[in-house]
């Protein structure tokens, strides 16, 4: 099974910016729906971004939409989230994942993956 690194969360102040970096042991192909997640305390997991396995779109969720981008770098198996204009309800811990069978939107869900990153903390202060 792939296994997923994150990295680049951390501490950052109202309006601020941050980039997430995802990192896979091996070859995931364009085929392969990827996408960050993440989830707060007492909160259930939401899906932020992906990139679908049917038609490699990308998708964000409606809370992120101008301010957060996600990308591929396939030469490097990393996929990146940058986050821009960072409210304090984008404070939680953020996962990326992947699987063979998330087709469009539906790769916004978490529970069509079965491959996960061990999570990286984002923390925005007012």
């Amino acid at each position: 099974q792939v296994q997923l690194v994150e990295s680049g969360g951390g501490l950052v102040q109202l309006g601020g910016s941050l980039r997430l970096s995802c990192t896979a042991s091996e070859f995931t192909s364009d085929y392969y729906a990827i996408g960050w997640f993440r989830q707060a305390p007492g909160k259930e997991r939401e899906g932020v971004s992906c990139f679908s396995s049917s038609d490699r779109r990308r998708y964000y969720a409606d809370s992120v939409k101008g301010r957060f981008t996600i990308s591929r770098d396939n030469a490097k198996n990393t996929v990146y989230l940058q986050m821009k204009s960072l409210k304090p309800e984008d404070t939680a811990v953020y996962y990326c994942a992947t699987d063979w069978n998330a087709p469009g939107d539906r790769c916004l869900d978490y529970r069509n993956f079965d491959s996960w990153g061990q999570g990286t903390q984002v923390t925005v202060s007012s």
